[in-house]
């Protein structure tokens, strides 16, 4: 037998090897919190009871977790990140390729970052800033703030409160939720509002059709306190 047939059976398998080691690898847990270490790749990070971190420049698929929080540094990957009980926070320059979603806890999204789909919560504050969201925000009674800089491509929706929202928190209807569309921030499609809320758009600002509400104008760099 020759020397490269031999040479050539042997640098395959080992590129097979190295290939099968570079896979990515799902995480999964009931109970602890899961770690995306920075920089690396993974499939699907998961846990029930625990926090999930992806550390920054990691790469995951889905994101999840039901009683925990997730944490996101910067220029992170993602399909989608979802949780029921815990916030939802992520660092500069990330890329989610699919949507954001919590029931009760809050989502923001630092500067440069890029949401294919939409963000969502029923219980929950939402921020954006200077981020580009492919698909629409909506929420039930969580304060919104469309920061400076922003592109929301889907509209925003704030429905009414019904006892099909499971859970919604004791208490979390009674004051009006507070939308903010900032300094030279941008939603296209319609501002459907179907529960009383404060609306407020800065003058650089652009929206399209707002039903339910009526748009206080500002031009300072803060919406006013109420």
């Amino acid at each position: 037998m020759s020397r490269n047939r031999i040479v050539l059976p042997l640098a395959a398998a080992v590129l097979f090897a190295a290939g099968t080691a570079s896979a990515q690898q799902d995480i999964s847990k009931v109970n602890g919190s899961v770690l995306a270490q920075a920089g690396q790749h993974y499939g699907d990070v998961s846990t029930v009871n625990g926090s999930v971190t992806v550390e920054t420049g990691a790469s995951v698929e889905d994101a999840e977790t039901v009683n925990g929080s997730i944490r996101a540094g910067d220029d992170i990957h993602a399909d989608s990140l979802s949780t029921v009980n815990g916030s939802i926070r992520i660092g500069e320059r990330a890329t989610v390729r699919k949507g954001i979603e919590t029931v009760n806890g809050s989502i923001f999204v630092d500067r440069g970052g890029t949401i294919g789909g939409g963000v969502s919560t029923v219980n929950g504050a939402i921020g954006l800033v200077d981020t580009d969201v492919g698909g629409g925000i909506e929420t039930v009674s969580g304060d919104i703030t469309v920061g400076v800089g922003s592109h929301v491509a889907g509209g925003i929706r704030v429905n009414r409160p019904t006892s099909n929202w499971f859970p919604v928190r004791v208490g979390s209807n009674r004051r009006k939720p507070r939308i903010i569309v900032g300094p030279g921030a941008a939603v296209d499609g319609e501002l459907v509002f179907e529960r009383e809320v404060t609306l407020y758009v800065h003058q650089t600002a652009r929206t399209g059709k707002v039903t339910g509400a009526t748009a206080i104008p500002y031009s300072g760099a803060r919406a006013p306190a109420e």
